[in-house]
């Protein structure tokens, strides 16, 4: 799910998003994403790209069920869309206003 905001509501994304319960995650390559666990296990969580734009910035926002079945294989049990995403997407536009 993409949420899409204006930059100038938002001066520092990295900074809103970690005001929203989402801590720095770097992948081995340094690709770095932002997540948020459901509870305290490493899985389910949140997972959240940033894309920062000239107008606007896009958060990428999806649900990942449980880590890669395959080693070296990126591919997981995401969700894209669904009424948990939605919900986590609410709350997330709720710090914004």
């Amino acid at each position: 799910m993409k949420l899409v905001f204006e930059r100038a509501k938002m001066i520092d994304p990295e900074k809103f998003i970690r005001r929203c319960g989402y801590g720095l995650h770097k992948t081995r390559n340094g690709e770095v994403s932002y997540v948020k666990r459901v509870h305290g296990d490493w899985y389910p969580r949140f997972h959240i790209y940033i894309l920062e734009e000239k107008e606007k910035i896009i958060f990428n926002l999806h649900l990942d069920q449980r880590q890669p079945v395959y080693e070296g294989i990126t591919a997981h049990a995401g969700e894209y869309d669904g009424e948990v995403v939605e919900r986590e997407a609410e709350r997330i536009n709720k710090f914004v206003l």
